[in-house]
């Protein structure tokens, strides 16, 4: 038998160099001929998300077996694409040497003979080992891979573990396998699950509505039934809830039904009630029954309690996400195809990188994560990782115990990691994680567990990890600031949050809606934006994205002005009601002006201008070099009402 095995393995491998020798690689060759740009890796990504949520907490249970071992892992597509690798340092800066990175194709085509790519081409799990590989850099290591198949029995992916040669053992192939069948697994059971969601929800409803009010109506909003926690949470008799519609018992009513028409989910939602006596403060949640034709015929609405002790405790030590996903403006078909993503990993226990420029809302997608997953009722610490000095941020995270260094609390204090414990940290520029500093959150993610400063004791924790960047984290690596393992740990589940002038369809709707909220919050009018500015806009490249674009409208509803185009040789303003004739959108010089008014405000106060302007202290230096402002004439600022008009700005 195990002849007749070494027979068939030789056969594969006399196939594969044949191929190899007819397509002419170069058997001296060190990387792939194919490694795809950022742009293109980030549509692949995308493209085979579902894939790479199903495989991921295999692909850690398979790396988990042989940690520490000089392995690391890798998925691929069909074509042979990495999509994601997880392994040790010391062999990942070998295969990084290699390019062996997401967006390397491993197929024969482009590398030649090796488990992934033969995996493909001969269409069943293989072992490739030493110079059985056709280039002579892979000669080292024994690559073992199973490809992966979807329900209808199509190659989606292959899954393989790779090491060096001495270490790896007659039953790597059978880890590889079987771990691929879990994940073919998974695919049915998801595809299964699909069909079954509706049954999911009905079963669902009826636990949630043992200790909890719950009631049904029709469209129309014509209450159906009510059973009698509702009686006694909303002081109604049975026979007159039944004769109310539910508009006239909760606020929202449309929104609801907006929710569940468009087949998104409408889930712990705070809601005011118009109770007999009073109106109270309830959760609601509500969800569709569906007919045979698909169509929306009923809503069962499901009131809770709010708990309001541990929301106002987590309030109050600013340990709360506000942000969710149906606050989220945008219509651009690849940004709501991030939002649908994040939704599907929002239960998952694996890390989230967000990745984008500086205000595309990264925050917001990872409060809006918290919000929809199931640690929603738990703490969201955010860390911004560039703001907090190098010298202090271990403390900051990990905590320390009293007497740990001078000046220590009395009593010692936890860390952010502590604090969110259960619920999920948010390291917002963690590409400004001081090197130093790595390891030890590499031990967290891997291990869920925390010293503090001063002491040996070993704290367990249970936090979920998302992480911010508007860095390149590949390049940082490639620069030796950023450790290649802490890399592969936290980009499981990356998103990439596009700038605002790949999603230019939006900027009309963020308009309306930031002229909206920011009138209501200041008390002021809402300005009316003329066609030919609005044009301007769509044209402008907001280099500040989203953030930039609600600082514009914040600017334009303060004074009730837009500003001219500086080729127009005047500092001042144009009132709206002149029809702007010769009047174009100067943001630069706009965004110059918002920051000397700010600055202006808290008198040269840096921390307190970059939290008002909603930006990084670093970010805020760097346009204060770059408009080449003089903080110090601030400093002495009067009242800043007898001081500040917007036809008098310095410049």
């Amino acid at each position: 038998m195990k002849h007749m095995q070494m027979i068939m393995e030789k056969k594969y491998i006399s196939l594969s160099h044949t191929r190899c020798q007819e397509m002419g690689i170069d058997i001296t060759r060190v990387f792939s001929s194919k490694i795809l740009s950022d742009d293109a890796l980030r549509r692949k990504l995308e493209e085979k998300r579902d894939l790479m949520v199903a495989a991921e907490p295999f692909m850690n249970q398979l790396y988990g077996f042989v940690k520490g071992s000089n392995f690391f892992s890798i998925l691929t597509d069909e074509e042979g694409c990495i999509l994601s690798v997880i392994g040790d340092e010391g062999i990942l800066s070998e295969a990084f040497d290699f390019k062996m990175v997401p967006g390397s194709y491993m197929d024969e085509q482009h590398i030649g003979t090796n488990a992934m790519g033969t995996a493909l081409a001969e269409e069943m799990p293989v072992q490739v080992s030493g110079k059985e590989h056709f280039i002579k850099a892979y000669h080292r290591w024994t690559c073992s891979a199973s490809p992966i198949r979807d329900p209808e029995g199509k190659i989606i992916g292959v899954l393989d573990l790779t090491g060096y040669s001495e270490l790896v053992h007659s039953h790597t192939l059978g880890m590889v396998v079987a771990a691929a069948n879990a994940i073919e697994k998974m695919l049915e059971v998801k595809s299964y699950t699909e069909k079954l969601v509706l049954a999911k929800q009905h079963i669902e409803t009826i636990i949630d509505s043992i200790p909890a009010g719950i009631l049904t109506c029709d469209l129309s909003g014509a209450i159906q039934s009510a059973n009698m926690h509702v009686t006694e949470m909303f002081g109604f008799r049975e026979n007159e809830i039944l004769k109310m519609k539910t508009w006239e018992i909760f606020e929202g009513w449309d929104r609801v039904k907006t929710t569940l028409f468009s087949r998104e989910t409408f889930v712990d939602e705070d809601v005011y009630v118009n109770a007999r006596k009073n109106k109270l403060q309830f959760s609601l949640s509500a969800y569709p029954l569906i007919d045979k034709e698909k169509g929306l015929k009923q809503i069962i609405c499901v009131f809770k309690e709010v708990k309001k002790v541990r929301k106002l405790a987590n309030r109050i030590a600013d340990r709360h996400a506000i942000y969710t996903f149906n606050k989220i403006i945008g219509k651009n078909e690849r940004f709501l195809l991030n939002i649908d993503y994040a939704k599907k990993i929002a239960d998952s226990k694996s890390t989230i990188l967000i990745l984008g420029e500086s205000g595309t809302g990264k925050e917001v997608f990872a409060q809006s994560i918290h919000n929809h997953g199931n640690r929603n009722e738990e703490a969201f610490v955010a860390v911004n990782c560039g703001a907090i000095p190098r010298n202090l941020i271990e403390s900051e995270l990990f905590g320390y115990e009293e007497g740990a260094f001078t000046g220590a609390k009395r009593g010692g204090n936890p860390g952010k990691f502590e604090m969110a414990n259960g619920g999920t940290i948010f390291l917002d520029e963690i590409g400004e994680m001081p090197l130093e500093m790595q390891p030890n959150l590499l031990r967290v993610i891997e291990e869920g567990i925390v010293s503090r400063i001063g002491s040996a004791k070993q704290i367990p924790v249970n936090v979920r990890i998302i992480a911010a960047t508007n860095k390149d984290l590949r390049k940082e690596v490639e620069m030796g600031n950023f450790r290649k393992d802490l890399y592969y740990r936290l980009n499981v589940l990356p998103i990439y949050l596009c700038p605002l002038r790949e999603r230019k369809e939006d900027i009309p709707l963020l308009i309306d809606y930031f002229m909206d909220t920011i009138a209501k919050r200041l008390n002021k009018r809402k300005v009316a934006i003329p066609f030919e500015y609005m044009e301007h806009l769509l044209q402008y490249d907001w280099p500040g994205n989203i953030r930039e674009l609600e600082n514009i409208v914040e600017l334009i509803i303060n004074t009730e002005s837009l500003p001219l185009d500086m080729s127009k040789k005047t500092t001042g303003v144009q009132p709206v009601s002149s029809r702007l004739e010769d009047s174009c959108l100067k943001l630069e010089h706009l965004e110059h002006q918002h920051i000397l008014y700010v600055l202006r405000k808290f008198k040269g106060n840096i921390s307190l201008a970059a939290e008002a302007l909603d930006i990084g202290r670093n970010t805020l230096y760097r346009k204060i070099e770059k408009f080449n402002i003089d903080c110090s004439i601030f400093e002495h600022c009067s009242d800043l009402e007898h001081t500040y008009s917007p036809r008098a700005v310095l410049f």
